[in-house]
């Protein structure tokens, strides 16, 4: 199993679903943990039950992410997790909806890293690790704002790695597929057939069944590890075998 002992990472929108599995497996790995959402209540349960430090924090807020800096101080692993959906083509997406969905996916990920990647520079090492998605990879119907801001995230993080290759700070993006976590089951409840739609989003993955939240925390720990000390600028695709055939 990959350690993270005497290693610190900041983990943000970890109040639930992949951000709480990524820290709650971080800090079963031994590592110190703050647990940054702009939930209160669910960041700090999640930061109560495993030992961590709770965070509050707005991605969108450059002051936010300024204070959150200042009080984790300098980390190992940056885990930027925190994002949100818009369902919606073209034609049915607002720009204000784009707008929103960027600044969280997109812009809240660049506040975070220019904040945070200076000091990994400076110590000469770090991880970075972006969630993107499915539809960083792929386009996915329906999804006009949220595809377009993972194609991003995926753009984002080649550039990062490309730019800072002759550094020992890496950056790596996890693209799952459809994950079943609390958000996706409450999505689910508003379905005329709960049951058939849980079917429907979960054979779109070859293995018809959606992604766990701690399938996703393993791949993150793997590249928060030092073992991963040779992979950088890479996309991993947790997605059921989604992928294969595009």
């Amino acid at each position: 199993m990959f350690n993270l002992h005497h290693k610190s990472a900041l983990v943000t929108g970890a109040g639930s679903g992949i951000g709480a599995a990524i820290a709650e497996t971080f800090a079963a790995a031994g590592a110190k943990v703050f647990v940054a959402d702009r939930d209160e209540k669910g960041g700090r349960a999640v930061a109560e039950k495993i030992g961590g430090q709770f965070v509050l924090l707005d991605v969108t807020r450059e002051a936010e992410c300024t204070e959150a800096a200042k009080l984790a101080g300098q980390v190992d692993i940056l885990v930027n997790n925190a994002g949100i959906g818009h369902v919606g083509t073209l034609l049915t997406t607002q720009g204000e909806d784009l707008d929103r969905v960027y600044a969280v996916n997109v812009r809240g990920m660049f506040n975070c890293a220019k904040l945070f990647v200076p000091a990994m520079l400076e110590k000469g090492s770090g991880s970075v690790i972006n969630l993107a998605s499915i539809g960083g990879v792929v386009g996915v119907r329906d999804r006009f704002a949220y595809t377009t801001t993972k194609f991003a995230v995926v753009g984002m993080t080649k550039a990062m790695a490309l730019d800072h290759s002759h550094t020992k700070v890496r950056f790596n993006c996890i693209c799952p597929g459809r994950v079943e976590t609390p958000f996706v089951q409450g999505v689910l409840k508003q379905y005329a057939d709960p049951e058939k739609a849980h079917q429907d989003m979960s054979s779109t993955q070859l293995q018809g069944r959606m992604v766990r939240p701690d399938e996703v925390a393993a791949a993150a720990l793997y590249l928060a590890a030092d073992e991963s000390a040779m992979v950088t600028g890479s996309t991993m695709m947790i997605d059921g075998g989604w992928s294969a055939g595009k």
